[in-house]
């Protein structure tokens, strides 16, 4: 299957905290944006786009990974301008039936497994992402207080990659644009569009960086992984 790889790495990780991007942070010795690329590249994409924010000094300084499908491009302000940026850069490259894969540069704990078991979803015609069950209790908080609390039948929690047609999700994102709130995922540009994605079952470990605790957890996932792939 042709597939492509979009990473938006242009954002600024405000939640977080701190003069560095979360991206660029050291995990378990390296560039968290690095242990992520190394996992999206030993897929066979024809190509990897990366989504930096306008003059970034980060990128070229962090010594990224030496392959030459990786591709660079300048994001904007919100993620879907970031994701609109990339599929820009593919223009010239990806057919309208190519799959394109949109991955969270600060989700490095990735398996292989997972992006096959998404690819093997492709044929679905609203696209697929991962996810996973929601396991806690939820309750709506006002004002520091719970003031609700909410069934989790049915409701699954979005990771990335997510995966769609080129030509439907460049469809999708046009028509998303200007969103007040602007959309958090690409999967609620192609559902406000019509479609229904399949939602693929994937490992919870697959989590984002988020907050500083993070970090250890993820530095931990990766070392289990590595166990696993050993034995």
């Amino acid at each position: 299957m042709r597939h492509w790889i979009l990473v938006p790495a242009a954002g600024a990780g405000s939640r977080f905290g701190g003069p560095v991007p979360k991206q660029y942070l050291a995990l378990a010795g390296r560039p968290l944006i690095h242990h992520t690329l190394e996992r999206l590249l030993r897929s066979d994409a024809l190509g990897l786009v990366v989504v930096l924010a306008a003059a970034d000094p980060h990128w070229a300084a962090s010594g990224p990974p030496a392959d030459p499908r990786l591709l660079t491009v300048t994001g904007g302000a919100e993620r879907i301008d970031s994701v609109r940026a990339g599929l820009q850069r593919l223009a010239d490259r990806a057919l309208a039936d190519d799959l394109v894969l949109v991955h969270d540069a600060v989700r490095p704990c990735i398996t292989r497994a997972d992006l096959q078991a998404l690819l093997a979803a492709a044929d679905h015609p609203g696209g697929a992402v991962l996810a996973a069950p929601v396991a806690d209790t939820l309750k709506r908080v006002s004002g520091g207080v719970v003031v609700a609390t909410e069934p989790r039948d049915g409701l699954w929690a979005a990771q990335t990659p997510q995966l769609f047609r080129y030509a439907m999700l460049c469809k999708a994102l046009a028509r998303a644009a200007g969103w007040a709130p602007p959309a958090t995922d690409e999967a609620a540009a192609v559902e406000a569009a019509g479609h229904r994605p399949r939602v693929v079952a994937g490992r919870r470990d697959n989590i984002k960086i988020t907050w500083p605790g993070d970090l250890a957890l993820a530095e931990a996932i990766l070392a289990r992984q590595a166990e696993e792939e050993r034995t």
